[in-house]
């Protein structure tokens, strides 16, 4: 993926709403007329469709559109084609580099996000002077419908691993739909992997002044969830680039009980991660490459997830870059026995408790995990990755 360096575009249109598209011909002038609807009063607006060469016509859609429906005095539509789908965050830069606007808007274009909602996002930013307004689906007030348990525990985990991986602060940095001043990315270069543009601009306007107000995230009604297990790779990538580059800006931490908690918050972030791994290796050899037998499935989903675990912890969490195959191998090989004896450890203490006491299991199940976790935490810090254990 190439780089952009932005430039402030200066004058022209006040607002830019930049939406990418792939195959949204049944959503997306619904959606534009629904912006001409919702802007706000005498404030010059642009709409700029990037569409990614959909089959469907999208794009050829936008362009009939422009060319016959009448024109509202404050508001533009443009459509740029590009000749191949390269990605939603690709797509809102080429946006960007084509708005006009000093405030961008970024949205989707199946109605998850609504138009109405702009409005809103404009008057935060003008009312608190801040440099970015996210429309969040879980600070107070934010929800989602219609989405399954499986979309609802990714969404969770992709949130959990920006939050403490990145240290992002917000409730929701992984929402499609937010509003900032164009100025804060001046200078600015971008990597534009995967989904989820609004992770990259936090990370690298470190110190921006952000809001959250909430809203209600609706599953799209026609066309299909671009969510697939290489967004899923895409957004891992993204994770540890972006770690990269916040490690570069930091200084060295010299307090043994930060460092020491900071790989702690790493290793129970990847952990957690790997939960999801787990479950959609499972799932997919039970239901899409083949009909495994469920106990088969969830063997590999196991050895799926202790695998990407081990790799994201001697990457991340304890920062070894020596992949050399016999180092690697042992390594692993401790790994596998430490996980092995902290779900024995776990098994173990929730059979005891409920045994002898009256904890209700959930409580009981929870005490259980952090307790092996923290156990397989120490272990491979010192034996596994031969690091001090306060440090």
């Amino acid at each position: 993926m190439s780089t952009y360096d932005y430039q402030y575009a200066g004058n022209g249109a006040q607002i830019s709403i930049i939406i990418p598209t792939y195959n949204e011909s049944k959503n997306i002038l619904q959606v534009l007329k629904s912006i001409g609807e919702n802007l706000p009063n005498r404030i010059l607006t642009e709409a700029i469709i990037v569409d990614d060469n959909s089959p469907d016509g999208t794009g050829r859609i936008v362009e009939d559109y422009i060319n016959n429906v009448k024109k509202i005095a404050n508001y533009t539509i443009d459509v740029i084609h590009r000749k191949a789908k390269s990605g939603l965050s690709s797509a809102i830069l080429k946006g960007i580099q084509h708005a006009k606007g000093d405030t961008i808007v970024v949205m989707d274009s199946d109605f998850s996000h609504s138009p109405q909602i702009i409005p809103r996002l404009l008057d935060t930013l003008k009312k608190y002077q801040c440099d970015i307004v996210v429309a969040s689906r879980y600070v107070k007030g934010g929800k989602i419908m219609e989405w399954s348990l499986k979309r609802k525990l990714l969404s969770k985990i992709a949130t959990l691993i920006a939050k403490k991986g990145l240290g992002v602060k917000i409730t929701d940095p992984m929402s499609g739909f937010f509003a900032f001043k164009r100025q804060i990315i001046k200078g600015l270069k971008f990597d534009a992997i995967g989904y989820k543009m609004l992770l990259e601009i936090l990370v690298k306007t470190k110190g921006a002044s952000v809001k959250e107000i909430p809203y209600t995230f609706t599953d799209r009604k026609f066309g299909s969830s671009k969510v697939t297990i290489s967004v899923a790779l895409d957004y891992a990538k993204s994770v540890c680039k972006l770690y990269l580059y916040g490690k570069s800006l930091r200084k060295k931490e010299r307090r043994p009980s930060v460092r020491f908690l900071s790989k702690a918050g790493r290793f129970y972030t990847i952990g957690a991660s790997g939960l999801g791994i787990n479950y959609l290796t499972s799932l997919l050899f039970t239901s899409v490459i083949s009909d495994m037998w469920y106990l088969h499935a969830n063997v590999i989903g196991i050895i799926a997830s202790i695998t990407t675990n081990f790799i994201l912890n001697k990457f991340w969490t304890f920062e070894d870059k020596d992949f050399s195959t016999k180092k690697t191998l042992l390594q692993y090989g401790k790994f596998v026995g430490f996980s092995s004896l902290g779900a024995l450890v776990q098994l173990v203490i929730v059979l005891s408790l409920m045994e002898s006491s009256q904890i209700v299991y959930p409580v009981v199940l929870t005490l259980a995990v952090l307790t092996a976790a923290f156990g397989n935490f120490i272990l491979n810090k010192k034996w596994t990755f031969k690091e001090k254990i306060w440090e």
